[in-house]
């Protein structure tokens, strides 16, 4: 049973991830049986396993469906990794290689560059990249794991916040940079941490601005 269910699992959130499934989709436990061949247990604990992290919406007298992510999920969202990826950045800090540093400093430099070609999808793949490059080296698996999660969330929401704050992309590859000279420098855990937390904290505030100028708000 627990490899049937793993099996669905896989299949739901890869959908969901890839957009197959998109927000709001409904989930239909007998359609999805008849596709695999698979019967309708493995296919609601699969469902329940997606409830508890969050990509499944499960509504009673209605069914299962995909969650539906808004403005103010994705602000939600990027508070918890403000905190989560401060203490991974200050942990994978004394982890990281010269050859990873300089590989973080390239996709930096890559982002200049897309900045100038006025490249928005380009810009947000490598900002994901080079905090993936960081936050992987925290020698803590459960914590990779939740910030992976995260930012997977990120995806399926597909709001770039360089998009909606005009400005915050030369901000934040400045702010990479300086978090960059930071770990070199072998700087305080603390410092670290507060640096890597502040650089998320102020692209919530930066998107949260630039919403309440335009007569919207994050919940």
């Amino acid at each position: 049973m627990a490899n049937r269910t793993d099996f669905c699992y896989a299949l739901l959130k890869g959908r969901i991830l890839d957009g197959t499934y998109g927000p709001g989709h409904r989930l239909v436990l007998d359609q999805l049986g008849r596709e695999t061949k698979i019967s309708t247990i493995p296919w609601r604990e699969s469902m329940r396993r997606l409830e508890a992290e969050g990509w499944v919406e499960i509504i009673p007298n209605v069914g299962a469906r995909v969650a539906t992510f808004d403005a103010g999920e994705w602000a939600r969202t990027m508070r918890l990794l403000a905190r989560l990826e401060g203490l991974a950045t200050a942990l994978a800090a004394t982890e990281l290689t010269a050859a990873e540093l300089a590989d973080a400093r390239r996709m930096n430099t890559e982002m200049t560059e897309a900045l100038a070609d006025f490249d928005p999808m380009r810009l947000s793949k490598l900002n994901r990249q080079f905090h993936t490059l960081i936050f992987h080296r925290a020698p803590d698996r459960h914590l990779i794991d939740l910030l992976d999660n995260e930012w997977s969330r990120l995806d399926v929401i597909r709001r770039s916040a360089f998009t909606h704050a005009p400005g915050r992309a030369v901000e934040s590859v400045t702010e990479h940079a300086a978090l960059l000279d930071l770990i070199e420098a072998g700087a305080d855990f603390d410092l670290i941490e507060t640096a890597a937390r502040r650089h998320k904290l102020n692209t919530l505030e930066a998107v949260t601005r630039h919403a309440e100028a335009m007569g919207t708000a994050l919940a």
